[in-house]
């Protein structure tokens, strides 16, 4: 039981320090909604428009449901997927360093896809 409540614990630091660090990239992002016209990458050729809005709910949606812990699985696929076209397509070729962080958030939000989100949650599984 206390390993059960251990491994909880440390799902709940995990998955709320790692979206509450990741609202600090999405939310200064919510104001370029207001742009005409709106600016932003189009990495995957949708549109600059499409692209803020999944970025938005990659950096400010998902991360907020992970922090309750309310469909956290489900929630933290938005979250490594934009990670990772963050990573591998926006900052593809630029150097490790500038793409590292990137690769960082991603595998965290991979490990919270893989552990849940712990009994400290809405999820509670």
């Amino acid at each position: 039981m206390i390993k059960s409540n251990n491994s909880s614990l440390a799902l709940t630091v995990l998955r709320v320090g790692i979206s509450a660090l990741m609202l600090g990239h999405g939310i200064p992002k919510i104001n370029r909604l207001f742009e005409s016209p709106i600016e932003f990458a189009d990495p995957i050729g949708l549109g600059p428009t499409v692209s803020l809005i999944l970025t938005l709910i990659g950096e400010v949606v998902a991360p907020v449901l992970i922090i309750v812990g309310w469909k956290t699985r489900l929630a933290a696929i938005p979250a490594f997927i934009t990670m990772v076209v963050a990573a591998f397509v926006v900052h593809g070729a630029d150097p490790f360093r500038k793409k590292e962080m990137a690769i960082i958030y991603a595998l965290v939000f991979l490990v919270i896809m893989i552990g849940g989100p712990g009994k400290f949650s809405i999820d509670k599984n």
